[in-house]
């Protein structure tokens, strides 16, 4: 290869080095950084209760596990407070009674977790799998939000469903075994009978 040659090679390559270089960085420049994005990380809804952009009172990864609907249901989640004075928290469903959580200026309070606090809704208006419409507030400021309810499917939930309360009429259980039935009694015939050694 002569010198010319090589040396135009050379300037090739450098020049586009320098267009893919220039069309990466326009091509950064358009798309936005999604690491820098808030999203809720597992099943729960996120919440800002001042506006979507602003981060300082909100309902983080919220949600509900309940056995069904009408039956009790524990809160997940957080509510954290970054402002400088401690907030009220109040949230309403439907079918339960309001619930209020006190966070401290600065703070966060977990729900449903070991070391957190448990939040019990007396009655969840929706079954597992659906959402309530519910309102996340700190005084007069508040925010609506789908608010998701799950039930003990999932091993990760099993262990937070509320407590069964028993029933006051309930009757004491028996020590005794259950009698056992064969397959034919679900077709209402009689079971075969052993047959008896012969003598």
């Amino acid at each position: 290869m002569s010198r010319r040659a090589t040396a135009a090679r050379g300037a090739r390559t450098i020049a586009l080095a320098a267009v893919s270089a220039t069309g990466a960085l326009l091509l950064a420049a358009c798309s936005p950084t999604t690491t820098a994005l808030n999203y809720d990380p597992s099943d729960g809804t996120g919440v800002s209760v001042l506006g979507e952009d602003d981060r300082d009172l909100r309902g983080i990864n919220l949600m509900v596990v309940s056995a069904g609907e009408g039956e009790p249901g524990n809160l997940l989640g957080a509510l954290a407070n970054e402002t400088a004075q401690d907030a009220s928290f109040t949230l309403e469903a439907p079918g339960s009674a309001p619930v209020t959580l006190d966070v401290p200026a600065g703070g966060t309070v977990y729900l449903g977790t070991e070391t957190g606090e448990t939040v019990t809704l007396d009655a969840v208006g929706a079954a597992p799998g659906d959402y309530l419409d519910a309102v996340l507030s700190v005084g007069a400021d508040s925010a609506e939000f789908p608010l998701p309810v799950l039930d003990g499917t999932l091993p990760e939930y099993a262990d937070q469903l509320p407590a069964a309360q028993p029933s006051p009429s309930a009757s004491p259980r028996s020590d005794r075994p259950l009698p056992r039935r064969s397959s034919d009694d679900h077709l209402g015939r009689r079971p075969a009978q052993p047959k008896r050694p012969e003598t």
